[in-house]
């Protein structure tokens, strides 16, 4: 028995992976989920993640696709008051969804092919989020063998878990290039799990190859890369300064004002430290989604373009809101200020607004994807 969750994965330390997980304290769970594996440990949940993965899902099935072959699939569906979606864009987007359901039995990877996972998938995550870049951009949404939230518990089984789902949107991203052409511009976006894959994917198969001429930009939600990290992994791609660049990444992590914010970016950065040591610039990349500008880390409510309101689930979306949140960027965290009503609650004992990352942009990520497609088109031909 699967029971569904939304976007609880990410590139971060094990304290606030758990925190995500558990509801739990960041504090409380600062040496992470569980001991330190042992090699044999670790050989062993590698060899349980693999053997239990079902076969590779294959792309040139449109139902291994919630929006690509076949059209925009429920990304199509937009809350009342949003700007139409585009009818002939020239630029594609390729998401990837965040994790997705949490598995009750000993289950590492998520099925492709399973019915209860790809509605929510669907409903819950793929039209709450990819639905946002469909004012510049053909929607592209793999289905893959997302890591479960089980192996995210469990540290035998949670590096090979995300290793093989990365394996799937390789493969399903070469398919996307191959079908949208050798010229066509696209934009990365991912959210949670789906925004570390996008970022292993811009390192790996865009930054410094002929495909970073094609990148519109990169969307890299629900995560953390440190400031000094993005030219140790992504080359000559930048954080992007300004609303209109082309060719760079943003990213931010919401967590609600008032909250301690030393726990979390604490442990941030020490997924940081552990890799590269203690330097300057290991605070976390923060784009404000309201401004788009670095220049500009803070935004008044009233220049918020619109949040869709409600927690993530089935059906569709509520009526958007505009001027409901002001945000500041500090320390390397998004701090929010939801308006009252609109009803999007923080991961309880955390004020981690990780479920709302996108949702509470919804309306200003939709303008800044259109105003970087046409900068684009308009430099590019």
């Amino acid at each position: 028995m699967r029971r569904m969750v939304n976007g609880h994965s990410s590139r971060m330390t094990r304290a606030v992976l758990a925190a995500v997980l558990m509801c739990a304290s960041p504090v409380a769970l600062a040496q992470g989920v569980g001991p330190v594996p042992t090699a044999a440990q670790l050989v062993e949940g590698a060899r349980e993640v693999r053997e239990g993965a079902v076969a590779p899902p294959d792309y040139a099935d449109p139902a291994m696709w919630s929006a690509g072959p076949e059209g925009p699939g429920p990304a199509a569906a937009l809350p009342q008051g949003a700007s139409p979606a585009a009818t002939d864009p020239g630029v594609a987007v390729f998401y990837v969804h965040p994790t997705t359901f949490l598995s009750q039995e000993d289950e590492w990877t998520q099925d492709p092919a399973n019915a209860e996972a790809n509605r929510w998938t669907d409903e819950s995550v793929v039209q709450r989020q990819a639905s946002a870049f469909s004012a510049c951009c053909e929607i592209w949404s793999p289905r893959y063998r997302a890591a479960s939230t089980n192996a995210l518990r469990s540290r035998p089984h949670t590096d090979e878990a995300y290793a093989l789902a990365y394996t799937d949107i390789e493969r399903a991203f070469d398919w996307f290039l191959e079908h949208i052409g050798d010229e066509r511009p696209f934009v990365l976006a991912g959210h949670s799990q789906g925004g570390k894959h996008v970022g292993d994917l811009l390192e790996k198969k865009v930054a410094g190859t002929p495909l970073q001429e094609r990148l519109v930009a990169a969307y890299i939600v629900g995560i953390n890369i440190a400031e000094a990290e993005v030219p140790l992994r992504f080359g000559s791609v930048p954080v992007c300064d300004h609303a209109d660049q082309t060719g760079c990444l943003v990213q931010w992590n919401a967590i609600l004002a008032g909250t301690d914010l030393d726990p979390v970016v604490s442990a941030y950065e020490k997924s940081f430290t552990d890799i590269y040591g203690a330097q300057a610039g290991q605070q976390i990349v923060c784009v404000n989604p309201v401004t788009f500008e670095r220049s500009q880390p803070s935004s008044l409510s009233s220049q918020a373009k619109g949040a869709v309101p409600g927690s993530p689930g089935f059906g569709t979306m509520a009526p958007l809101r505009d001027g409901a949140v002001a945000a500041r960027c500090e320390r390397g965290m998004l701090v929010v200020f939801p308006a009252p009503g609109l009803g999007l609650e923080p991961l309880p004992g955390t004020g981690v607004m990780h479920y709302h990352d996108i949702g509470l942009f919804w309306a200003d990520i939709r303008a800044n994807a259109r105003l970087r497609a046409q900068r684009w088109l308009a430099t590019h031909r």
